[in-house]
């Protein structure tokens, strides 16, 4: 009788686990399969520096589009001057014209990386962390940044 209590109560356990993954993974409304990878990233990031070269800043209307080209799955562009204020953010908007150079709420001061390779070597991965999308757990993620021919650089991050 205890036996079959313990067998039963560890099968509600894992019944509910299994319900509360689902139902998180739901309510993110993001799948591992739906979510951008490294490559991906890179690949549009030299997509977004070649479109900046050919169009300059009107690059960040399409940016922001649906029907753009450059929000798949949770990738997007941001691009960013060497100074660190934000000139563009497909995702959130409220970020342009902020100064992001001290920035540094997840245990790094991203921006500056980021400004750094650009400054340096003009593009490069820059390892951060972030929080996940839908969520407060914060996790590894990179970017590729790259400095477009107009002096600023954009990037494109994804979870490692």
């Amino acid at each position: 009788n205890t036996n079959n209590r313990t067998r039963r109560n560890n099968i509600v356990k894992k019944y509910c686990s299994v319900i509360g993954t689902l139902m998180l993974a739901a309510s993110l409304g993001v799948t591992a399969s739906e979510m951008g990878t490294p490559d991906e990233a890179k690949a549009m990031s030299e997509k977004a520096a070649s479109l900046v070269n050919d169009q300059g800043d009107a690059a960040f209307v399409v940016f922001a589009a649906k029907d753009g080209g450059f929000l798949e799955k949770d990738l997007y562009v941001f691009c960013m001057d060497l100074e660190g204020s934000m000139l563009s953010h497909a995702v959130k908007p409220a970020l342009v014209g902020k100064n992001l150079k001290e920035f540094n709420k997840y245990g790094d001061f991203l921006f500056q990386d980021m400004i750094k390779v650009a400054s340096d070597s003009g593009e490069g991965w820059v390892d951060y962390n972030w929080p996940y999308p839908g969520s407060e757990e914060v996790k590894k993620k990179t970017s590729y940044i790259i400095k477009n021919d107009k002096g600023f650089f954009c990037g494109v991050g994804a979870y490692k």
